[in-house]
């Protein structure tokens, strides 16, 4: 029958084990005298011979025996022998998931991740190779507890970096899927960053949208009809109108709770945000004569800036009036407050670099010829630009330098714009700028070859435009951009026509995506697409 066609390998079953015969135990105790008298070695070949006489179902079992002798917990075993830092760094290699697996292994393997910090690691290593990470480390202020502390201060423990992960991808995810534009025809737009279609028009204001911030709950707009209003990103809907200034509203931050608005009317004011609904006027800072273009706040400071040349610096917790820092000739457009620094660009086409602690000027920056429109400002870099077209990179850190040389600290000018640079973001690996020329320019991926001709002859390529639209030239650098996306998003047979609307589309939407403050990732539609033609 069937066992004898297929000789069944029969593994050895240890329940089924017979009582030991007497004999065998009178005789096991010799063997096992003489064998304990022999060398490591001899043992070693006295066991080989014996195995060598077995058959394939006792193999079998000594295996199933051998196996879990063989088996190391490294990870509980390393830190016994004092390497810690070796089973760390073998763990340091998982990536969340993985990591979260490992936890749930055995409390040893838990003590290793979590005095070995592992989760900031984690977090550490993303920043460091991916722009996305940085950008909005830098955005929401988490980059303060990565790599080494400031002096005199600590990290917070394990579980703070075990709960910051998972509201990181939250963050991640709802960022990058949307674009918040706040636009002249008193509308604001959102836009699928995939599809680039707008998906949501938001209506209400009176006036041009001049300024916005938004976060995955709530967006919330400061226009010319002087009004701030709050809507619920998920719905669309107007949920809260906070009427208070009594001119257009400049610029307005908010974040954990509090919002700080400022207005051409001069005045500064500074919310309580219980919750969309709930938004109450806590103070009025009054002082500045002219109108306040600019504010920005950490749980210390607020610092307004204003076209009365000034900077006036506040105290967070009480409203109280701190300081002003004088120095600017005319009036401030733009500025950026981080730590002790400040960092300003005014209409006398210079920038200042200020210590907000003792009011000081550190460093004024020359090199603009116009107007100095927008600030940024990471650990290393200061990017600026101006009215004159131009964008500038600055060393912060010789900036900050007093025997630095003046000549040393701007690192690279860019001219392309024709027009003037109303809106910069950057990050590690890339300047994104727009400008009154309709163009929005990406460096350092940029690296193609301009349509022939001057660009007189370039336009004429472009031929059937609509002439209800006087159509800016494009430059040669933002034309290349355009028509390779254009022509990896649309279909082949799509003509000139398509080409131009979307180019249409694209200058004239833009324009006004980037009025408003917004990510370091605003562009990264576009930058994906790039990617594929470096």
């Amino acid at each position: 029958g069937f066992h004898h066609k297929y000789p069944m390998t029969i593994l050895y079953d240890p329940a089924r084990k017979k009582e030991p015969s007497p004999q065998y135990v009178t005789e096991r105790e010799t063997c096992l005298k003489y064998f304990e008298k022999w060398s490591e070695q001899d043992q070693v070949e006295f066991v080989e011979h014996l195995l060598s006489r077995m058959c394939h179902y006792q193999h079998g079992h000594i295996n199933s025996y051998l196996k879990p002798m063989l088996q190391r917990d490294f990870i509980s075993l390393l830190p016994k022998k004092g390497l810690d830092h070796v089973a760390e760094s073998i763990l340091s290699y998982l990536d969340a998931d993985s990591l979260c697996a490992a936890e749930l292994v055995c409390k040893e393997w838990y003590r290793v991740i979590s005095e070995g910090m592992l989760w900031k690691k984690l977090i550490e290593r993303k920043v460091r190779t991916d722009s996305l990470w940085r950008g909005l480390a830098e955005r929401r202020g988490w980059i303060q507890y990565l790599f080494k502390p400031k002096p005199g201060e600590s990290h917070p423990n394990h579980s703070f970096y075990r709960t910051l992960f998972p509201k990181i991808i939250q963050d991640i995810e709802y960022d990058d899927q949307k674009i918040v534009s706040g636009l002249r025809d008193n509308t604001i737009k959102i836009w699928d960053r995939n599809t680039l279609q707008c998906t949501k028009v938001l209506t209400g204001h009176t006036g041009s949208v001049l300024c916005l911030q938004y976060d995955d709950k709530v967006i919330i707009s400061g226009s010319s009809d002087s009004t701030v209003r709050v809507w619920d990103v998920g719905s669309g809907e107007m949920v809260n109108t906070l009427i208070h200034h009594c001119e257009a509203v400049l610029h307005l931050r908010f974040n954990n709770g509090m919002m700080v608005t400022c207005s051409k009317d001069r005045s500064i004011a500074v919310w309580d945000m219980t919750s969309q609904t709930e938004i109450t006027l806590r103070r009025v800072l009054v002082g500045h004569r002219a109108a306040v273009n600019v504010v920005d706040f950490d749980e210390k400071y607020i610092v307004s800036a204003s076209g009365d040349r000034t900077i006036k610096v506040w105290n967070t917790s009480t409203c109280e009036f701190v300081r002003t820092l004088n120095g600017h000739k005319r009036g401030i457009a733009c500025l950026q407050y981080r730590d002790r620094l400040v960092v300003s660009g005014s209409s006398d086409n210079t920038i200042r670099l200020w210590d907000i602690e003792c009011g000081a000027c550190l460093r004024v920056l020359e090199g603009h010829e116009e107007l100095v429109r927008c600030i940024r400002f990471d650990s290393k870099r200061i990017v600026s630009g101006a009215y004159d077209g131009k964008i500038k990179v600055w060393d912060l850190l010789a900036a900050l330098d007093p025997r630095a040389p003046a000549s040393t600290l701007c690192l690279r000018t860019l001219v392309e714009h024709t027009g003037r640079v109303f809106r910069l973001q950057f990050d590690e690996f890339q300047i994104v700028s727009s400008s009154h020329d309709d163009t929005i320019l990406i460096w350092d991926f940029l690296n193609c070859t301009p349509p022939d001709g001057t660009p007189q002859q370039q336009q004429q390529q472009l031929s059937t435009r609509s002439p209800t639209r006087t159509y800016t030239y494009v430059s040669n650098k933002h034309y290349e951009v355009i028509s390779l996306i254009v022509n990896k998003i649309l279909p082949e047979t799509a003509g000139t026509k398509e080409i131009l609307n979307y180019m249409r589309l694209v200058s004239s939407h833009f324009r006004d995506i980037l009025t408003v403050e917004l990510p370091n990732q605003i562009l990264f539609l576009f930058l994906e697409e790039l990617k594929t033609f470096e």
